[in-house]
């Protein structure tokens, strides 16, 4: 699904559902004859379709994809897949595909494309969102399915029929599996795609790969076992900690070293300050002093003020009151 709806918006060859044979079958079936071919002086012209995207957009699009930035060990790095030059995907796997249609193609396509497409494809990623949620509430199943319905029936009202084979079929049988199977997280196979790549890596014999298998699995675990009872040796197969001394200011590439500005250190802590439930009372009571004290202002003075002033208030809030221990340590 995914290969198919990047394929037709990026117009990628070999993957595209909107080429000219396509628009030929379409004159035979007598549908959309305003997409028909054009020949121009030798020259085939094929008329833009509502889902086709200029150059300048099919840029913005790879250039989202390649600039977005993602929490560690939330998915690969999308930023390898997009190919600039050729303005395509490259090299996805189907965890790659799960993430862009679940998360980022909604907020890729903002701003691009006509307001009725942009608007069916993010219902239709939404719809992807809500199946793989670890929370189903039942009794919206049968909502979720009349949904889906009519997404695919406004993707039909836009989108060619070459566009819909048996995998855009399969959507309206999800939640139908759903019920039947539970929810969809509990039979994800990326577990063991990913399991099966650290196999692989053990073959040395392509002749005998399960030996090699066999072999390199049992080495590994031996040594595993006997460093153990060694101090201060580094294990083989076991990848450092991503996290390691990044709390004491250790960086993975570049400076080892980080040392944060002052205003760095302010909005951090202003950060920590508004996503703590024990503080919201708080932060209620300075917005309150600020909107008595400042009248006749608009909003976006009363957040600026409050975001500057809000810290150096709360400590002082902190030293001149009797307040909780945690409350106390976080001003």
């Amino acid at each position: 699904m995914c290969d198919s709806l990047l394929g037709l918006l990026l117009n990628i060859p070999g993957k595209t559902k909107g080429g000219i044979n396509i628009r030929k079958d379409m004159i035979d079936m007598g549908i959309r004859k305003e997409l028909a071919p054009i020949e121009i002086a030798n020259r085939i012209y094929l008329p833009p379709a509502c889902y086709t995207m200029s150059k300048e957009e099919k840029r913005k699009f790879c250039k989202c994809l390649h600039d977005i930035k993602v929490q560690s060990n939330y998915s690969a790095n999308i930023k390898r897949l997009v190919s600039m030059q050729d303005c395509k995907l490259l090299g996805m796997k189907s965890h790659d595909c799960h993430i862009l249609m679940a998360y980022m193609i909604p907020i890729v396509i903002r701003g691009l494309l006509p307001e009725k497409i942009r608007h069916v494809i993010t219902k239709l990623c939404l719809f992807f969102n809500k199946i793989h949620s670890k929370v189903i509430n039942p009794e919206l199943l049968d909502t979720w399915h009349k949904e889906v319905i009519i997404i695919l029936c406004e993707l039909e009202m836009y989108f060619p029929p070459s566009f819909f084979d048996v995998m855009v079929h399969l959507i309206s049988h999800i939640v139908g599996e759903i019920k039947a199977c539970g929810p969809v997280f509990l039979r994800y196979m990326y577990h063991f795609e990913r399991y099966m790549g650290f196999l692989k890596a053990y073959v040395r014999n392509r002749n005998r790969p399960e030996g090699s298998i066999v072999e390199g699995y049992v080495s590994e675990e031996v040594i595993e076992f006997c460093t153990s009872y060694l101090e201060d040796v580094k294990s083989i197969g076991v990848p450092l900690s991503l996290h390691s001394g990044k709390l004491e200011g250790v960086g993975g590439v570049g400076m080892k070293i980080f040392s944060p500005s002052y205003d760095s250190l302010q909005l951090a802590h202003l950060l920590v300050l508004k996503h703590m439930i024990c503080i919201a009372p708080y932060v209620k009571e300075h917005m309150d002093i600020l909107r008595s004290t400042n009248r006749g202002k608009d909003e976006m003075w009363y957040v600026m003020k409050h975001n500057k002033e809000f810290p150096s208030w709360m400590k002082t809030k902190v030293i001149a009151t009797n307040v909780d221990q945690t409350v106390k340590r976080l001003g």
